[in-house]
């Protein structure tokens, strides 16, 4: 079985992601989202796409235990301070606000999004090449 690129596979949540929350309707005039249930799954999602590129690089899934955000916030501390940042906003805004609270607003749910993608293509740009294509 061919072991796949999880640049790649992150990047599938995302765009799985993106999907789900077009389920929830959005309403223009209140610039939120209808469903909250569409929103905390989408959330949950983007969250787990950015724990598939940052297990990747860090190597936390494979220590003992189960994986707390101190540990990747830890982690991102001692390479990149960006990264620390961007997963400490994202950390709140897609697993706490977005998966947790369901929260409907458009604004929060687009910054959900770039979170993601922030986090997804720093990792990207701190492996290794081998790791990804």
């Amino acid at each position: 079985m061919e072991k796949k690129d999880p640049i790649e596979e992150a990047r599938r949540y995302v765009a799985n992601a993106e999907e789900v929350i077009k389920k929830s309707g959005y309403d223009p005039e209140l610039n939120r989202y209808s469903d909250g249930k569409y929103v905390k799954m989408a959330g949950n999602t983007l969250w787990n796409g950015c724990l598939i590129a940052l297990d990747a690089l860090f190597g936390i899934s494979k220590r003992k235990g189960r994986p707390d955000i101190r540990k990747y916030k830890e982690e991102a501390a001692k390479r990149d301070k960006k990264l620390q940042a961007a997963i400490a906003d994202g950390y709140s805004t897609m697993h706490l606000s977005m998966g947790y609270d369901g929260v409907k607003g458009k604004k929060i749910c687009d910054a959900g999004f770039e979170y993601a993608n922030d986090i997804i293509n720093h990792c990207a740009k701190l492996m290794p090449a081998p790791m990804h294509a």
